[in-house]
């Protein structure tokens, strides 16, 4: 068995904890953190676990149980201090998106990760399914050539999804399109150059800006054209987005997460010539989400071998750049922003 000890039950930590850990064949969980009294009722009552399991602090924890794997689902703020304690301590370490505040704290923890020898993974879910593993794969081998070009269309309606943080900064490019940043960068095989993006606030319901456009080039040459709205008034998308590949040969389109279930995932083809676009099978995973974010890390503890995929925290900095980025750029009213730039001034 893998040893785990979560660390943080509120909302997403509780969830963790009642739905996602127990899904995962061969995880147990030795130990539950936090420091709220009624987060640890709650999670108690949700999981029968019995009281011996539950501490107030991670370093109690650590001296009362022996574990593999730390697993931080709290608050964004606090990961920094609890992921460094923990690959302090010697322990593997998943975390939640985004993995630290700023691309300087997220560098300093991928550097500890390799001093102790310790492998440091971030949560990257939409990673696992069906439509963007096929993607990536047809990508890679280039199935229908070379690709050119890329746009990438989100659309929800926070307010009436059950988002909880209308006073967040950035709702739209730290909160959500790291979901996209992140998987523009897998599916395509390559990171980001450079960015152009302009930011709005429509509607009372966030303060801050919710809805954007941006223009990103990748190091290969590949433009993607990228539209955001967490309050969008039209028909929603899939959590990852609508997608559509132009290449040599054809276009792939895909989208991916409606829900938690894989009922939404769909990839067609269009062959140049040809009008009638090719549904394609999409391959089985035996574990989707979050779910296959954590089988994933205890593969990878286990055989000391990261497993395809794999959103190592070396990694993922690639993906923060690729907010902060954003962010920086429509703080510039749409100036292009140099990825190099963004990692330079944060060392």
């Amino acid at each position: 068995m893998t040893k785990i000890i979560q660390v943080g039950l509120g909302r997403w930590g509780s969830n963790w904890a009642r739905e996602v850990v127990p899904s995962v064949e061969g995880i147990e969980t030795v130990a539950y953190v936090d420091s709220a009294p009624a987060a640890i009722e709650k999670v108690q009552a949700d999981t029968k676990a019995p009281a011996k399991k539950f501490f107030s602090s991670l370093a109690d924890a650590l001296k009362a149980v022996e574990c593999d794997i730390v697993l931080a689902t709290l608050r964004t703020e606090a990961h920094f201090p609890v992921v460094r304690q923990a690959l302090e301590a010697g322990h593997h370490v998943i975390v939640e998106k985004p993995f630290a505040s700023t691309i300087k704290e997220a560098q300093e923890l991928v550097l500890l990760a390799a001093e102790k020898n310790r492998t440091l993974m971030v949560s990257q879910n939409y990673r696992y399914y069906p439509a963007p593993v096929l993607a990536t794969e047809l990508i890679a081998k280039k199935a229908l050539g070379e690709l050119s070009t890329v746009a990438l269309d989100f659309r929800q309606h926070g307010p009436s999804r059950g988002h909880n943080y209308p006073e967040m900064p950035d709702p739209l490019l730290a909160d959500m399109s790291i979901h996209h940043f992140d998987l523009m960068r897998l599916v395509l095989g390559d990171n980001a150059k450079r960015v152009s993006c302009r930011t709005w606030r429509p509607g009372s319901y966030f303060t801050n800006d919710s809805a954007g456009i941006a223009t990103i080039e990748f190091t290969r040459g590949t433009l993607l054209s990228y539209r955001g709205s967490w309050v969008s008034g039209g028909p929603h998308t899939p959590w990852a987005g609508e997608w559509r590949m132009d290449c040599a040969d054809g276009e792939v389109t895909w989208t991916s997460r409606e829900g938690t279930t894989v009922d939404g995932d769909r990839l067609e083809i269009s062959r140049l010539g040809e009008d009638k676009p090719e549904a394609q099978k999409l391959p089985k995973l035996k574990y989707i989400d979050r779910a296959g974010s954590l089988a994933a890390m205890a593969e990878a503890v286990k055989t000391g071998v990261l497993p395809p995929r794999f959103p190592s925290g070396a990694d993922n900095v690639n993906s923060l750049a690729l907010v902060a980025a954003n962010i920086l750029s429509a703080s510039r009213g749409g100036d292009w922003v140099e990825i190099d730039e963004v990692l330079a001034t944060s060392q």
